[in-house]
């Protein structure tokens, strides 16, 4: 069996599907990946049985079917080194594959493509369709907020929730919340919650371009499946409960600022450089108009700096971890942003000003 193709062709693929592949694994098969020829397309596989990525390319000549798998580092470092323009022959040789291009011959181990895992085959429950911006917009608006590493797993992901005709995303570690939502065109007349692991949230945003195409979303009882034009990404669903975020949404807030998110985000910037690098403290102190910002290390070391607002109350004090602001305000994307709070025990609310897509909860620290 011989394979000609491309080296742009050829690489463009590997790269999609790379992400999914684990270089240290107990499995010596999970660190290769599937090449796979059907029907006159070249299929590419990459698995570390949480996560599943195939991409394919329409193969120029015709070749018979057939599969074989291939370390998919080497692969990768491999074709990234050759020159740009030129074409890769494989040709399977007993238990190795010869690749050539030029005069460059590289001759690869194999494992049985017979060995190679898949994700068990499952049917889909609920389907709905999004351009990528938006469901891109969806997990950048919110995946900031998802724990990692956590003792609670079911927080080490991302919560995707439909409620008719409507799809959310909502992430959270305890400390802070991000939810975003987006309204469907038409009603699925369905109610689902799943939980998306880190690493699969994260692949997905790594693939996704920002554009208008459309992809289908698949949920089943225990995987979701992103079916794009250039690759299908299927991940494990993690098996828990997600908290009810609707509980820690705060309410009864009655003081509202308004500020320029630009403007209030270089202030936090500059104000953290001497916050306590450990717990990351800045306090807040609102007067009609304006609002100061303060901070201070173990080095008694202090930064002070006051921002124009529009707010008309009572004087506040109230402290935040700064990472956890910063953090919302480059998500946030309008030029004005809205913060709600109530006392300095309740927790803030902050949206964009104008945009009710996407809403935000940060927890108060003690200073």
């Amino acid at each position: 069996m011989k394979i000609t193709i491309s080296r742009e062709q050829f690489l463009q693929p590997l790269m999609q599907v790379s992400g999914a592949i684990e270089r240290k694994h107990t499995l010596p098969i999970l660190s290769n990946v599937l090449l796979e020829v059907k029907e006159g397309v070249l299929y590419f596989t990459g698995t570390d049985l949480e996560i599943e990525l195939v991409a394919s390319v329409v193969l120029a000549e015709p070749v018979a079917d057939c599969k074989l798998t291939l370390p998919a580092k080497k692969l990768l470092d491999i074709c990234k080194s050759l020159p740009d323009g030129s074409d890769i022959t494989l040709t399977i040789q007993d238990a190795q594959v010869l690749l050539t291009s030029g005069k460059s011959r590289f001759s690869l181990a194999t494992l049985a493509a017979e060995d190679f895992p898949n994700l068990e085959n499952w049917d889909s429950e609920v389907t709905l369709n999004l351009t990528r911006l938006e469901l891109r917009k969806l997990l950048e608006s919110t995946s900031f907020s998802m724990a990692n590493q956590d003792v609670r797993y079911y927080l080490n992901g991302m919560s995707l929730e439909i409620e008719n005709d409507v799809v959310k995303t909502v992430a959270t570690d305890g400390h802070r919340l991000a939810l975003a939502q987006k309204p469907l065109e038409a009603s699925l007349n369905t109610q689902r919650q799943v939980i998306i692991p880190r690493k699969g949230v994260q692949e997905i945003m790594r693939l996704l371009i920002a554009d208008d195409e459309v992809v289908e979303i698949q949920l089943g009882a225990n995987h979701v499946r992103i079916i794009d034009q250039v690759f299908i990404f299927t991940s494990k669903l993690v098996d828990g409960r997600f908290p009810d975020y609707r509980r820690v949404l705060p309410r009864g807030g009655d003081k509202q600022i308004v500020a320029n998110r630009e403007w209030l985000r270089s202030a936090f910037a500059r104000v953290s450089i001497l916050s306590n690098e450990k717990f990351r403290g800045v306090r807040l102190n609102l007067t009609s108009g304006e609002l100061t910002i303060s901070a201070n290390n173990p080095e008694q070391e202090q930064a002070e700096e006051t921002v124009e607002v529009m707010y008309q109350g009572p004087d506040l004090e109230i402290g935040f971890n700064v990472s956890y602001l910063l953090e919302v305000l480059n998500t946030i994307k309008t030029e004005d942003v809205l913060f709600t709070l109530l006392d300095s025990n309740s927790s803030a609310l902050i949206e964009g000003q104008g945009d009710e897509g996407a809403m935000y909860v940060v927890m108060p620290m003690r200073l």
